[in-house]
């Protein structure tokens, strides 16, 4: 990226180990979700979830429009909530209706963020919970803008 004064890759300045990235991809409190509406405008909306098996989980209700944006076209960009570190996971969503999943989301969830919700929250007639397995990934740290900024393809 020339144009913002940042190293090309071969110059070897600081690009960021995949670590880093999974790191603030499991601290961030929430995560922005961005999908698209049938015409191709841009959805994004704050979601709570977790990065558990090299992705992350999240839920939705069945009758949200992020829900009825993936239904029609699962892919998606998910962004951690920290605009100083951020890491960018662009994907496919992915719907998980059995229950070994379901509980497994929930308790990653109930203890993140202190909750005792339980199973039936996820109802899968009501609520979809979805993993997002990155494609590729995008991070940076503001502390060095011209020498992290990294991607890494999967």
């Amino acid at each position: 990226m020339p144009a913002y004064g940042v190293a090309a890759a071969d110059e070897g300045q600081g690009l960021l180990d995949w670590s880093w990235a999974a790191e603030r991809l499991t601290t961030s409190h929430h995560y922005w979700l961005a999908t698209t509406w049938p015409d191709g405008r841009p959805h994004v909306m704050p979601v709570w979830g977790a990065w558990l098996d090299d992705a992350v989980w999240c839920s939705t209700s069945l009758r949200s429009r992020k829900y009825a944006n993936l239904a029609r076209d699962p892919r998606c960009t998910v962004a951690t909530d920290n605009a100083y570190e951020p890491v960018l996971v662009e994907g496919t969503a992915t719907v998980l209706r059995d229950e070994p999943s379901r509980q497994r989301f929930l308790d990653a969830t109930n203890s993140k963020y202190d909750t005792k919700y339980e199973l039936d929250f996820f109802d899968p007639e009501v609520n979809a919970v979805i993993t997002i397995a990155p494609l590729v990934a995008i991070g940076l740290d503001e502390a060095d803008f011209t020498g992290t900024p990294t991607r890494w393809h999967f």
